[in-house]
């Protein structure tokens, strides 16, 4: 057990993880404040609130899987789930789709958030892979 945890942290120790940790973190900020920075907020409050709430959500996770990878395995799966929330949720909230710089924002940041959820899953299960052998 000691032997699979001390494997688990030299491969989670490295570059690719804190680079991988780094943008989840940025992408989550960006998400939180983007809509005051894009300038949404008084055309689409239900999707500025939104996207605030999920941009901290994955900032937090960010901040977690820098901390304990191990423990955040499952939640890196979360966050490709808020990134497709992400996507989504300018045309599910119909007074938001009316909002182009809203919704390009969204599809940009749902996406890296995506992608970011899958390298984070990707890393974690193939050092999950290496502890076993």
């Amino acid at each position: 057990m000691v032997d699979m945890r001390a494997r688990y942290a030299r491969i989670l120790d490295g570059g690719q993880a804190v680079a991988v940790d780094g943008l989840v973190l940025l992408t989550g900020l960006y998400l939180a404040v983007s809509p005051w920075v894009v300038g949404f907020t008084g055309t689409a409050p239900r999707l500025a609130v939104n996207d605030l709430i999920l941009g901290l959500a994955v900032a937090i996770i960010g901040l977690g899987l820098a901390q304990a990878p191990l423990v955040m395995y499952r939640l890196s799966w979360a966050m490709v789930g808020i990134g497709g929330w992400t996507v989504v949720a300018p045309f599910a909230m119909s007074s938001a789709y009316d909002n182009t710089r809203g919704v390009v924002n969204n599809v940009i940041a749902g996406g890296l958030t995506v992608l970011l959820g899958l390298c984070a899953v990707a890393m974690l299960m193939s050092a999950a892979r290496r502890a076993r052998t």
